[in-house]
């Protein structure tokens, strides 16, 4: 049985009516704690729902107020609302406790938490531990930064929860307990968010102070490296609990020390990125003790999340590629890599909000290995400017991206990786990437 919060009822508050917000909401409300909403939008998509299921509850929307920290002795806080946010900052200042889901999560958790983060590939690591758990007969919850909010898996029949963490919520988070966890990798992202690069990589790292065990890439220069922890990597394995690869007459094969696990060629996702995602989660679950035939078979059956290189058809001699969760110019690098290596010729389709980042490696890569860039989005002319030898075309919409997509390639590939935010043009990258699919399968 959850156990109820022992602390005194005096009022908490609840900042951002979005999906955290309301699973923070709910479970406070079970808890019979007090407390209040508030959101700086006028009108929050879910406004009606937390109106319609928490009737009791004020709530307040519109700018900012200091007075909404009156008589408040801790503020739950959602992973949108920026630090540099005045209400933030008011509530430092009054030395209000701030809080995440994640931490508030583990205050009630009675199972293991394995926490995953990095800049790239923390989704799909942690659907691919988890359905590994779970083909290991372990009842898995699986959450965080992806699928439910971590308080909406809180069971007590759980026995382990899996849980993808981004760097906003590990910035409202100082007590969590892991059993385990990783930082997969670090590159610059999110810097409207921090100060800069150097902060942004202080957030990741973050993680490993919570860790009972450290699982650490020993390919990632950023990332500290500890003789107490069990490292993964695209090299030999250094010692017998390390996993690595091994190429060993022209084919290449999954390791855990000196023992064969695997091929690679018996995956199903496409990239070395892949490669190093699945040493994570291999690494990952040897700390926890999961059954490795069970694992290796799951990485043979895994075909990978949606909007993430995801395979959606083929027609007439052209194969098309969902990858609308690239929002940044390294995920869209890494998946042209892994399709430059088997196509000859890739359409690619980018653009929406650019982030403060450098995107000259990206266009040196378009230049020299894709035939033609369909533009879309804010971007568009920022990156049309860039790319200097591909050819280039713009659209007004995803229907007419694919459409001239399709008019610009008799065979190969059709990618949408944008390398941006959508927020321009779309909903959120899921909605992005349901409209590419939508386009092509009709």
């Amino acid at each position: 049985m959850i156990l109820f919060y022992t602390e005194n009822n005096s009022m908490k508050l609840v900042l951002g009516l979005g999906a955290t917000g309301f699973s923070i909401a709910r479970f406070l409300a079970k808890q019979n704690i007090v407390f209040k909403l508030a959101d700086s939008r006028s009108q929050p998509a879910l406004l009606s729902e937390f109106s319609t299921k928490l009737p009791n509850i004020k709530i307040s929307t519109g700018d900012w107020q200091s007075s909404l920290l009156n008589d408040v002795d801790e503020v739950f806080i959602s992973p949108g609302i920026a630090q540099s946010e005045s209400i933030v900052i008011w509530a430092r200042e009054k030395n209000i406790e701030i809080t995440s889901d994640i931490e508030l999560f583990s205050r009630f958790a009675q199972a293991s938490i394995i926490g995953i983060t990095g800049s790239n590939g923390k989704s799909t690591v942690t659907q691919l531990l988890g359905e590994m758990a779970l083909a290991s007969g372990k009842k898995t919850a699986i959450g965080g930064n992806i699928g439910k909010p971590a308080l909406d898996c809180l069971d007590d029949d759980v026995e382990l929860y899996i849980l993808e963490l981004s760097s906003y919520q590990l910035d409202y988070t100082k007590n969590l307990k892991l059993l385990t966890g990783v930082v997969l990798n670090i590159t610059p992202d999110h810097l409207d968010r921090y100060d800069g690069f150097e902060e942004y990589t202080a957030s990741k790292l973050s993680l490993y102070q919570y860790c009972q065990n450290l699982v650490i890439n020993i390919d990632e220069s950023l990332i500290p490296k500890k003789s107490s922890a069990i490292h993964f990597g695209i090299d030999m394995p250094k010692t017998n609990q390390d996993f690595g690869t091994v190429t060993c007459h022209g084919s290449c094969y999954f390791l855990k020390g000196d023992d064969v696990l695997m091929g690679v060629d018996e995956m199903q996702l496409i990239g070395e990125h892949n490669v190093a995602n699945i040493l994570a989660a291999l690494t990952l679950g040897d700390q926890i003790g999961l059954d490795m035939s069970a694992m290796t078979e799951c990485v043979k059956n895994f075909k990978g999340l949606e909007h993430r290189l995801e395979w959606v058809a083929k027609q007439q001699g052209v194969e098309f590629y969902n990858d609308s969760k690239a929002t940044n110019a390294l995920s869209s690098i890494t998946a042209l890599k892994a399709l430059i290596n088997k196509h000859e010729n890739i359409v690619l389709i980018a653009g929406g909000i650019a982030k403060e980042e450098s995107h000259a490696e990206l266009f040196e890569l378009i230049d020299r290995d894709v035939l033609a860039v369909v533009l879309i989005g804010q971007s568009a002319n920022e990156f049309e400017f860039g790319i200097n030898t591909a050819q280039t075309i713009h659209a007004q919409t995803m229907q007419e991206a694919v459409s001239l997509a399709k008019g610009m390639i008799n065979n190969g590939v059709i990618l949408l990786s944008p390398g941006c935010a959508s927020f321009d043009m779309f909903d959120n990258f899921e909605h992005r990437g349901r409209e590419f699919k939508s386009a092509i399968l009709g």
